[in-house]
């Protein structure tokens, strides 16, 4: 098997986290990737569903958007957005829900931003906003994040507020009475970030191979909790054949 690359890497690091009792809210790319080869590989009963509706998808072959009729495959149900957020709640399955999101910054709370860079008003870079992302923020029980590493992403103040984290610290959600559990993990190209249960700041868990913690922290726009890291498993020849000739045969998503 040949060697492994980083975005390799990390679809594998989320699929190990994946549990057979897990539902598994995602978007296409590489979350939806990490959500296929995690019921490939370790959690064959996980329930993979997206916003729009389509609930414990069977993949043929990988969609390459969320109009994409392949998204439809084998689904046990096509629901509505009313329904989906309904599960994102936890209020029908009974069964641990993780949501993945993606943004283009993220703060030491995991407060997210995917709306725009510059001033709101004249921006550098507009995105296409929240979307669901500050309703998932807001109601799940828990959520992860994945981006790429990089002092412009991991910043100490965002641009704008879509998707709340733990905003200003512990107890802060409770006081603005958001219901779900915040972020729980972000994955990246190079390690893997957790919450510290007291503090609720990111802290670094996992470094990559070739990596080290203060590697990881020149990276970051913000001071980190480095003792806690550990340097992560590569992928085995195993999961690496599954994730490339299973999974992603025609590399649409990884490239």
């Amino acid at each position: 098997m040949d060697g492994y690359t980083l975005q390799e890497m990390m679809t594998i690091m989320a699929a190990r986290e994946i549990k057979n009792d897990n539902v598994v809210l995602c978007g296409t790319g590489i979350s939806m990737l990490a959500a296929i080869a995690a019921k490939q590989i370790t959690a064959p009963d996980v329930v993979i569903f997206f916003e729009t509706g389509a609930i414990d998808v069977q993949f043929g072959q990988t969609p390459l958007s969320l109009a994409d009729p392949r998204i439809m495959t084998g689904a046990v149900r096509l629901a509505g957005l009313a329904e989906s957020f309904a599960i994102i709640q936890n209020r029908i399955t009974g069964r641990n829900v993780i949501s993945i999101l993606g943004a283009a910054q993220i703060d030491i709370y995991g407060n997210l931003n995917s709306t725009s860079l510059g001033d709101y008003s004249k921006p550098t870079v507009r995105f296409s906003g929240s979307g669901g992302g500050c309703d998932i923020g807001s109601l799940a029980g828990q959520y992860w994040v994945f981006m790429d590493l990089g002092k412009k992403r991991f910043v100490e103040r965002l641009d704008y507020l879509t998707t709340p984290g733990f905003l200003d610290g512990a107890g802060a959600r409770e006081r603005a009475g958001l219901p779900g559990g915040g972020p729980a993990m972000v994955i990246t190209n190079k390690a893997c970030f957790r919450f510290d249960d007291t503090t609720r700041k990111m802290y670094l868990h996992s470094y990559y191979p070739g990596f080290t913690p203060e590697s990881i922290q020149e990276e970051v726009g913000f001071e980190i909790d480095l003792s806690r890291a550990s340097e992560a498993v590569p992928p085995t020849e195993h999961e690496l054949y599954i994730l490339r000739t299973v999974c992603d045969p025609e590399r649409w998503v990884l490239k």
